[in-house]
């Protein structure tokens, strides 16, 4: 897994002020094997005060009226078991929902809290009006751009694609955890801004603050790049480089998008899936557009145009698509429409905020019950410059930071000392 995704820093590829630089990223995998999260609740880190339930679906959290607060205190979870059979589980102090931006507004939405006329329409009684529940939604729009070689061994497709190398490929991983498929087959990483290039364009200006139309600083790239080791991305990409043949990517991700999207019911039903729109390249003006099919033109030019690369790369792959031809930042425009993807950086459908509308507030409790938070990349206003997994483990980190203070605060107040509690009773605590 790659997690370029620290939040942006100007000095991550670059030393001082400058967005511009590129080198290897940190990746989360080790000894041929890929870390998520749960890897730290499984395998040699299970705890006793920890139970995980598989193959179980939370269908909706239920309330009963605190008389403390005078509003709703979320008090128990109800799930669907795979076989549809419902069962209640019940908290003791509060839940904590971590499903998601695509999955947490369902399940917030299922409880009876979200946008009234929403829920309204599937028959869900309202517990709380909260309109920005499945709004808001983000994520880093991803543009590929596919190259032929002209030599082999430039790229590790002859490690996939021909003759019968997935079979050895496969089986140096089972026997050792080695080879193509131990690593993600991504190579360098860069940042850049886009100022020369648009300057001249009327859409772009910087503001008495200092930010261009995108809202970003001098020091804040508007683009990632990576290129891949060998053909390959998501599964609409299956135009595999048979017969000897070798291809790469040049991958062009937009920072900071301005268009917004929508999770929604499609039902009442838990088993249900959501209905999403990202609304992709829909905001007001075309920013998004004008910034990423820039980009992709400016990673045409490395490719195409770089000292390095001459007499190597053949053209465009597939080769009907001609893309290498491109030369102006409008002939990249239907390429974008056409091969834009998800990065899975999906953001902000539960957003946290100062003001009342806002689903959370700053310790990400859901605004009009208690007992009740999300703690997901659901909760960030705006997605971060960069890939989220270190965003999504701070969040949970913090989370539970905030949690241990309050209980700290709770065993003091009655007064109990939390920090002589051990280890063990400060989890249950907690």
């Amino acid at each position: 897994m790659i997690d370029a995704g620290l939040p942006y820093a100007p000095d991550m590829f670059s030393t001082g002020e400058s967005p511009h630089g590129c080198g290897h990223v940190p990746r989360t995998v080790h000894q041929g094997i890929r870390s998520t999260a749960a890897d730290f609740v499984t395998k040699g880190h299970k705890s006793a005060f920890i139970t995980i339930k598989t193959s179980v679906t939370v269908d909706k959290i239920l309330f009963t009226h605190d008389d403390a607060t005078n509003e709703p205190r979320a008090t128990s979870v109800a799930t669907l078991a795979k076989d549809g059979t419902p069962r209640i589980y019940h908290a003791r102090r509060e839940i904590i929902v971590t499903a998601g931006a695509y999955c947490s507004p369902p399940i917030l939405m299922r409880s009876g809290i979200g946008p009234a006329a929403h829920l309204a329409a599937h028959n869900i009684p309202l517990v709380v009006d909260s309109p920005r529940v499945g709004q808001n939604l983000q994520d880093h729009l991803l543009v590929f751009q596919f190259y032929e070689v002209s030599e082999p061994g430039l790229t590790n497709d002859h490690l996939v694609y021909h003759d019968n190398a997935i079979a050895s490929s496969y089986q140096l991983y089972v026997d050792k955890k080695e080879g193509v498929l131990s690593t993600f087959p991504f190579g360098i990483f860069g940042f850049a801004r886009l100022d020369e290039r648009l300057k001249n364009d009327a859409a772009w200006h910087i503001d008495a603050h200092g930010r261009d139309p995108m809202g970003l600083t001098a020091s804040q790239p508007n683009l990632e790049f990576w290129n891949t080791e060998l053909y390959g991305g998501p599964k609409q990409f299956a135009d595999f480089p048979i017969d000897n043949k070798h291809a790469f990517a040049m991958c062009t991700l937009l920072f900071n998008p301005h268009s917004r999207g929508t999770v929604e019911l499609s039902s009442a039903n838990a088993m249900d899936n959501p209905k999403v729109d990202h609304g992709y390249l829909s905001d007001e003006g075309g920013l998004d557009m004008l910034v990423l099919s820039e980009g992709c033109a400016m990673a045409n030019e490395f490719v195409m145009g770089g000292s390095g690369t001459k007499g190597i790369i053949k053209g465009a792959w597939p080769a009907d698509l001609g893309h290498h031809k491109h030369a102006k930042r409008q002939d990249w425009e239907d390429h974008v429409r056409q091969h834009a993807t998800t990065c899975y950086h999906a953001s902000g459908t539960c957003a946290m905020g100062a003001s009342t509308d806002a689903v959370l507030d700053s310790k990400l409790r859901v605004r009009g019950v208690s007992g009740l938070r999300v703690a997901d990349v659901s909760s960030v206003p705006r997605v971060n410059n960069g890939h989220t997994q270190v965003v999504a483990y701070s969040i949970g980190e913090g989370c539970a930071e905030m949690i241990c203070e309050e209980a700290k605060g709770s065993v003091e107040g009655n007064g109990g000392s939390f920090l002589k509690l051990t280890p063990e009773r400060r989890e249950v605590a907690a």
